[in-house]
């Protein structure tokens, strides 16, 4: 989607959602209402019907005082968040009927963007596709109705770490997605169940290391080179049956949003 295709509020909230997914967009990060009525082309109104939208998705708070921000998930929110993906992503392989080979071709698909994406170094590609693989399984799943909800609360697990994965992480958690899928493929639903689980326990437990380890991290990313920051609206193929919603992502320029930081 370019920039002169956005049209509602629906679609400004998804780019800043695909952004945040992307790892572009820091927790805190001030969200200008001009500045993205400007960037969009679209009136103030819309973009505050965006912003809104996220903030009932609780993705963004907002201060009569300050304006719009994107939300500073706590520790305690950031394992409510992993909590509430391990039962809708559990229960999901649990209660699941056999998956199709429409189904198993298209995350095999996904996977080999994510692929390419460690092999290019598009930092913001793969934390994009990494993340967005939970939704793409749930929906081959058959339930498009959670696939929301499970992408809101990935953008705020998201949030729990200011620095991007390690290419090493990224790597284990794509080879750990191929198992799930592999066990799917052969029928095994409890043992995809268990990947499923222990998957879920890496990535919390390297969010977390991550966050523990580097106090400097905001400083780290805001001052990393321009060249490294990575492109936050990642080119996704558009998605065939079973899953009942196709969606296409497509390259852009980064919004220009301000910082929270003091003194900007």
């Amino acid at each position: 989607m370019s920039t002169d295709a956005i049209k509602s509020s629906i679609q400004i909230a998804s780019r800043i959602m695909e952004a945040i997914l992307a790892k572009q967009l820091a927790p805190g990060t001030r969200l200008g209402e001009q500045q993205l009525s400007t960037l969009f082309g679209v009136s103030r109104t819309l973009v505050r019907e965006a912003l809104t939208r996220l903030v009932t998705r609780g993705i963004v708070t907002v201060s009569a005082r300050r304006g719009w921000f994107v939300i500073e998930p706590s520790p305690s929110d950031a394992r409510e968040a992993f909590e509430a993906r391990r039962v809708i992503e559990l229960g999901l392989l649990r209660h699941a009927r056999p998956i199709t080979e429409a189904a198993i071709r298209q995350l095999r698909d996904h996977i080999e963007r994510e692929q390419a994406a460690i092999e290019g170094d598009d930092v913001g590609a793969r934390s994009y596709l990494l993340g967005d693989f939970h939704v793409c399984l749930c929906e081959c799943l058959g339930n498009t109705l959670l696939s929301d909800t499970l992408r809101d609360l990935t953008a705020r697990t998201t949030l729990t770490a200011m620095l991007h994965q390690s290419s090493e992480q990224a790597e284990d958690s794509c080879s750990e997605h191929v198992h799930i899928v592999a066990a799917l493929e052969r029928g095994d639903l409890a043992a995809a169940e268990q990947l499923m689980h222990e998957h879920l326990r890496h990535v919390e437990a390297g969010l977390n290391k991550a966050g523990i380890n580097d106090p400097l991290a905001p400083l780290r990313q805001a001052l990393a080179p321009v060249s490294a920051v990575g492109n936050p609206f990642v080119a996704s193929a558009k998605r065939k049956k079973p899953a009942s919603r196709s969606v296409e992502k497509s390259a852009a320029t980064a919004i220009p949003l301000t910082s929270s930081q003091p003194g900007e």
